[in-house]
């Protein structure tokens, strides 16, 4: 049975995160093709991450710059590594390429890291995102990252443009594929609650996410208030797994700002609420909140980042704002109009069903990966950069893990 080693940066946390539903996804397309899929991490055990061994899939907690890694390697010897995250090829892809050169490396990036940070960055610095993007360091790290593997799978087709047109990066080197969905069959869509059924807003998202905490404390300080004042019953629910305390001090019941913290269930709650609130300032890749309220028939309001690589054309389940003043009143005019209201969950059915077709994208990359392990040496022969950027790091790498190892043992 051919093998796939996963590198996680973190335990798969599918209840908690977009990024542990996307590492899900991926696993089990593997394991549809027979692949026997082990999962290797050095992250800690975490109350919320999924139990991979009862779902048949090997797992291994392994360390950073030990030689106990390269024995796993030699045992495991896989046919593929998917990284999840570039930090993870950083670290261990010269590992790889020394144990098991032949193995095809692909690197899951979940979003671009470089484009997230360069926007949090513009956004306090007051400045254009593109007078950052090509100076920080994370961008030179995550691209190196790109180049060194054999394919990058990008989540969001405005980065897979960004990676293109702003840094020449080849096509033979990206692969677009965004989340892998069975899209809600009618039978499902019509046992969801209506219009009437429904009510109060809600956001959801990792609160140890930047971009999650930076929208509350936005919702907090200058869009809740003006809902409210047009809406004086509605409430606004805030969820989120890891909730700390400077998170929970933000609610106030008297204006109806309730801070819940972890949902168990996130269907639930999406299918409770009327609107899904959520006006992202900055951030990359596809935000799964939007993803989970059109799976549950739930409109939203955002902003243009947060509607990045999942409009079509500006065509959007809800209503797409930047500035306060036109968030409130787009929010307002949506929870109040039954009918707009119909019109926008049936168009993020339609979005769905365009975008996020698991049958569509899962065949297009199973026959990517074929051709690529088919013709591996001639692909790689195409990458000098690439080449040329593992000569320089893995040296760099080998000397000062080896130096790290050293030291260690004088423990």
């Amino acid at each position: 049975m051919s093998k796939v080693l996963v590198i996680g940066y973190v335990w798969p946390e599918p209840a908690s995160s977009a990024a542990g539903k996307r590492m899900m996804q991926l696993i089990e397309l593997f394991r549809e093709q027979a692949y026997q899929v082990i999962f290797a991490t050095t992250a800690r055990h975490t109350d919320n991450m999924v139990d991979l061994e009862s779902l048949g899939i090997s797992t291994r907690k392994i360390q950073l710059n030990h030689p106990s890694f390269d024995d796993f390697l030699a045992e495991v010897m896989p046919e593929i590594v998917v990284f999840d995250r570039f930090m993870m090829e950083e670290q261990f892809g010269w590992r790889v390429d020394e144990i098991c050169p032949n193995a095809l490396k692909i690197l899951d990036t979940e979003d671009l890291h470089f484009l997230r940070k360069a926007r949090e960055k513009a956004l306090k610095k007051r400045l254009p995102e593109s007078e950052l993007i090509h100076d920080l360091d994370l961008t030179k790290r995550e691209i190196a990252a790109i180049y060194r593997c054999d394919l990058s799978l990008i989540i969001s087709e405005f980065e897979m443009h960004l990676l293109k047109k702003e840094f020449n990066l080849p096509s033979e080197f990206l692969h677009y594929l965004p989340y892998l969905l069975n899209n809600p069959k009618e039978e499902e869509i019509a046992r969801l609650p209506a219009f009437q059924e429904r009510k109060d807003f809600m956001f959801i998202g990792n609160f140890l996410h930047a971009p999650n905490w930076d929208s509350v404390l936005y919702l907090k300080e200058k869009i809740w208030s003006g809902i409210r004042k047009k809406i004086p019953v509605a409430n606004l629910h805030i969820y989120g797994a890891y909730a700390s305390e400077k998170n929970f001090q933000l609610e106030n019941k008297q204006q109806g700002f309730y801070v819940h913290g972890w949902a168990s269930d996130s269907s639930t709650v999406l299918k409770q609420a009327r609107l899904c609130l959520a006006p992202i300032k900055f951030g990359a890749g596809l935000k799964g909140k939007f993803i989970d309220a059109m799976l549950n028939g739930t409109p939203s309001i955002t902003t243009p980042t947060g509607a990045e690589g999942i409009a079509i054309n500006g065509q959007w389940p809800g209503f797409i704002a930047e500035e306060p003043e036109d968030l409130i009143a787009r929010s307002v005019e949506l929870y109040h109009d039954e009918d707009l209201w119909k019109g926008k969950q049936l168009r993020g059915f339609e979005l769905l069903r365009n975008r996020f077709d698991r049958n569509e994208y899962s065949k297009e990359f199973i026959s990517r990966i074929e051709t690529l392990k088919a013709g591996l040496q001639k692909h790689r022969k195409l990458n000098f950069t690439g080449q040329m950027l593992k000569h320089h790091l893995h040296r760099s790498t080998y000397f000062m893990s080896r130096f790290i190892e050293e030291k260690n043992r004088e423990k």
